[in-house]
C-alpha cells in the first residue's frame, strides 16, 4: 500500500500542474487509467473539476 500511496502522490503533483486551476476546467476530462506497480497495480482518475484524484481499484500481486 506505501508504493501505492506513493505513486497517488505523484499523480496528484501532476494533476496540479496540468491543470492549474481545475475549478476553471471546462473541456472533457481525462478518462481513467492503469498505473502499473512492482507488485501490483491500480486504476484512478483524474478529475479537474473536482480537483481530485480518485483511486478505484488496488490490486496485489
Amino acid at each position: 500500500m506505501a508504493e501505492v500511496e506513493k505513486a497517488a502522490d505523484e499523480l496528484v503533483r501532476a494533476a496540479q500542474a496540468l491543470y492549474l486551476d481545475g475549478t476553471v476546467y471546462r473541456e472533457l476530462g481525462p478518462k481513467g487509467a492503469v498505473m502499473d506497480l512492482d507488485d501490483g497495480m491500480f486504476v484512478y482518475l483524474i478529475v479537474p473539476r473536482s480537483q481530485c484524484v480518485y483511486v478505484r481499484q488496488v490490486t496485489c500481486l
